[in-house]
C-alpha cells in the first residue's frame, strides 16, 4: 500500500484496530496474575454451566466462549436473553452456574440488570470490560480489565479483538492446554502481522452490491458473526452470518450466479466444512472470498485452530475500513448510531 493510501485510508477504525497486537498484549500482562488464581478455581470450583451476557461484537466474542468453553472443558455455554431480566423481570435459577459477562463499557442498562439476577441467583461473575470504572465492574467477583485502551471510532475492533484473547487466555489456564498457551504467547505479535495483510483483491466482491452472506463455524462462526456486522455497521450492506451446516438448510437457496460470500475456514474439520459450502457456491457462480491459512484466496496467518479467528478478524478490520471508503463512506461515523449503545 503506497504512503498517499496510507495517509487517505488513516480513519479511526483503521488506526485503533491497528493496535490490537499491542492491546492483547497490555491485556495478557495486566490479568496473568488473575487468570491464574481464577483458573485454578474454576477447577477446584466447576460450575455446572456458563451464561454469557453480552451484545453486539460482545455477543460474538460470547459465541467464541462458547465454543472454546464447550470443546476444551465440556460445561454447556449460552448466552443469555437480556430482554428476560430487563423487560419481563423473570426471576433466574441455576445457583453455582458461572456468568461471563463481556463489554466494552459495561453500562447497557440490560446487560446489568441480567448480570444482577445471574447474581442474585448464585451465578459467580466474571466481567471483561474495557471500562474498569463501570457498573459492571462494579458488581463483578472477578474483573478482567480489557485494556483495550478509549475507543473514539464507533466501530469496536481492538476491544473485540481483546475480549477473544481474554477468553482464550481464560479457557487456555482453566483447561491447562499447553499447545493453546504456547499460541497465546506468538499472538500479539501475529496480530501485527495479520493487520498487514492486504486483502484489497476482494474489494470488487462487495463494493457494487448490496447483501452477501459471512460464512463460518465452529471457533470462526463467532468472527462471521462480526465481520457481518461491521459490514452492515461500516460498508452499508446487509451482511448475515451462517455457519456453514446451517446455511444448508434454507438461506443457501438464494445463492447464485454473482451473489457474495466471504468465508472463513480455520485450519480443523469445521474449517474443512467451510471450504465445502464455499466450493458448492462456487460451482453455482457465485462470488466466493475464502479467507484460510493455505488455501485461501485471501491469506491468512497460521497459528493453533482455535487463534487463527483471531488472526483472521484483525485483517478483516483492514479490509472493512477500505471497504467502507471504497462504498463512500465514513466507518468512524455510520449513520444512526452512537459510540456506547444503552438498551433497556
Amino acid at each position: 500500500m503506497s504512503p498517499e493510501a496510507d495517509v487517505r485510508e488513516s480513519t479511526l477504525m483503521l488506526r485503533e484496530a491497528g493496535e490490537g497486537g499491542d492491546a492483547v498484549t497490555r491485556f495478557l500482562s495486566a490479568n496473568a496474575d488473575a487468570i491464574g488464581a481464577l483458573a485454578m478455581h474454576l477447577r477446584t470450583h466447576p460450575p455446572a454451566a456458563v451464561v454469557t451476557c453480552a451484545r453486539g461484537s460482545s455477543d460474538h466474542a460470547a459465541t467464541y466462549a462458547k465454543y472454546m468453553i464447550e470443546t476444551f472443558l465440556g460445561i454447556p455455554t449460552s448466552s443469555a436473553a437480556l430482554s428476560v431480566a430487563s423487560i419481563f423481570d423473570a426471576p433466574v435459577s441455576g445457583g453455582g452456574n458461572l456468568c461471563i459477562a463481556i463489554s466494552q463499557s459495561g453500562r447497557s442498562p440490560d446487560l446489568l440488570a441480567t448480570v444482577e439476577a445471574q447474581h442474585v441467583a448464585g451465578a459467580t461473575v466474571i466481567a471483561l470490560v474495557n471500562d474498569e470504572t463501570s457498573p459492571l465492574a462494579g458488581m463483578a467477583d472477578h474483573v478482567l480489565p480489557l485494556s483495550a485502551g478509549p475507543e473514539r471510532s464507533v466501530a469496536a475492533t481492538k476491544s473485540y479483538i481483546t475480549a477473544l484473547a481474554g477468553i482464550a487466555a481464560l479457557v487456555a489456564a482453566w483447561s491447562d492446554d499447553a499447545d493453546l498457551r504456547g499460541g497465546l504467547q506468538a499472538l500479539p505479535a501475529q496480530l501485527k502481522q495479520a493487520f498487514a495483510i492486504d486483502w484489497s483483491t476482494a474489494l470488487p466482491i462487495f463494493e457494487a452490491d448490496r447483501s452477501l452472506f459471512v460464512i463460518g463455524r465452529g471457533y470462526g462462526l463467532a468472527i462471521a458473526q462480526e465481520a457481518a456486522l461491521k459490514m452492515k455497521e461500516t460498508c452499508g450492506l446487509h451482511a448475515e452470518a451462517f455457519s456453514s451446516a446451517e446455511v444448508r438448510h434454507g438461506p443457501m437457496t438464494i445463492v447464485g450466479p454473482g451473489f457474495p460470500v466471504l468465508a472463513f475456514a480455520t485450519s480443523d474439520e469445521a474449517g474443512d466444512d467451510v471450504r465445502s459450502i464455499v466450493s458448492q457456491f462456487a460451482e453455482r457462480g457465485a462470488s466466493t472470498a475464502l479467507v484460510a491459512a493455505h488455501d485461501g484466496t485471501l491469506a491468512a496467518l497460521d497459528a493453533h485452530p482455535a487463534l487463527q479467528p483471531v488472526l483472521m478478524i484483525q485483517s478483516f478490520y483492514r479490509f472493512a475500513n477500505a471497504l467502507s471508503l471504497a462504498r463512500g463512506m465514513n466507518p468512524d461515523l455510520p449513520p444512526h448510531l452512537n459510540k456506547v449503545t444503552s438498551t433497556r
